[in-house]
């Protein structure tokens, strides 16, 4: 069974959705094994476990969200 890993900062529930059904889609069409033998999953960090530039990602999310 193919494995798929996606690791990420803090998702919705419906992106969650739509990032299974379309990494499954795309492995299944590159691949040409049934879509029924995936194993999907998603591993969330903390967005103040995951660092970019020296800056939390909490951090940049709380940059980009004040005014101007």
């Amino acid at each position: 069974m193919p494995f798929i890993t996606f690791e990420s900062g803090q998702l919705s529930p419906k992106v969650k959705a739509k990032l299974i059904e379309r990494l499954t889609d795309v492995s299944v069409e590159v691949t040409g094994i049934p879509k029924e033998l995936f194993l999907v999953s998603i591993r969330e960090q903390s967005d103040d476990n995951i660092a970019i530039g020296g800056k939390t990602v909490m951090q940049i999310k709380q940059e980009f969200n004040k005014p101007i």
